[in-house]
């Protein structure tokens, strides 16, 4: 099936995060994939083979903007400048979707790698609410916010995490990015189950899915403690949590991420097209 003419929204099918190293296999052959999705502080330099390569396939193929280092629910201001950076990838590239993550990463003046859990406290959601709310009148558009992939629940907080993300939603009318993938993770670490959280989700505000792979490890006292890696391909029980998922919502653009130990095209687009194989049992 050839890609979406329409390059302003994401249509209802598989898509993948794009690795440079795939330009080439994409523009010979993309298979099942029909949009593509970019970590947006890749791409706010200036020129280069890397931005020549994405305004090619841009004339081709719908793109989804995703953020990684906006820290949503850091205690700080938001950095204008990463802002500004955004909004001029944003403006040239016009995605038909931008996202980011419901998570911290910043602490005064530092910067962590990994995105960090909150609790869900109406301290929170005021915070978390202006920073959307910033975030998209800044850009001039809507944002999709991504649930977490969590390790640990905070006693202080006085909601469930879907409760919450509605919430911000109300606030601020921005949509939601269901990853399937963190909901299993966190609901393996936190013992709860997955299907009671996709069973409250806001369905009806979810713009983007986001399937990728994990790895398994242990805890201080043994206990199964599983990671969001983004390097290994998606698991048979995320799967099924994922069919379980379009037979709430039907159908939705659907993501595969991978963006360690990434593979050659072929094996990155036969993911993809298991997406479609489920895709294709829901209706339209």
């Amino acid at each position: 099936m050839p890609p979406s003419p329409d390059m302003t929204r994401l249509p209802n099918r598989p898509g993948v995060g794009y690795k440079p190293q795939h330009f080439a296999g994409i523009m010979e052959n993309a298979g099942q994939v029909e949009w593509l999705e970019i970590h947006a502080e890749n791409y706010t330099g200036d020129g280069g083979r890397p931005l020549a390569q994405l305004r090619a396939l841009a004339e081709i193929f719908p793109f989804s903007v995703h953020g990684v280092g906006l820290s949503i629910g850091g205690e700080a201001p938001l950095d204008p400048d990463h802002l500004a950076r955004l909004k001029h990838l944003c403006d040239w590239l016009k995605p038909a979707s931008f996202s980011e993550h419901l998570a911290w990463s910043t602490h005064d003046t530092h910067f962590m790698n990994d995105l960090l859990p909150l609790p869900y406290t109406d301290e929170t959601l005021a915070r978390v609410s202006d920073h959307v709310a910033q975030v998209q009148d800044t850009l001039g558009r809507k944002m999709l916010l991504e649930n977490p992939s969590s390790y640990l629940a905070f006693a202080e907080s006085t909601y469930q995490e879907p409760d919450f993300l509605a919430k911000v939603v109300a606030r601020t009318g921005c949509g939601l990015l269901l990853d399937v993938n963190n909901v299993f993770i966190s609901a393996n670490n936190q013992k709860t189950s997955p299907q009671d959280y996709i069973d409250a989700f806001a369905h009806e505000y979810v713009g983007e899915i986001h399937l990728g792979g994990h790895h398994a490890d242990e805890d201080d006292q043994g206990n199964l403690l599983l990671i969001d890696s983004h390097g290994h391909p998606v698991v048979d029980p995320v799967w099924a949590l994922y069919e379980y998922t379009l037979e709430k919502s039907g159908p939705k653009p659907s993501l595969i991420e991978w963006d360690d130990n990434i593979p050659d095209w072929p094996e990155l687009e036969s993911e993809a097209g298991r997406a479609a194989q489920i895709l294709d049992g829901q209706t339209t």
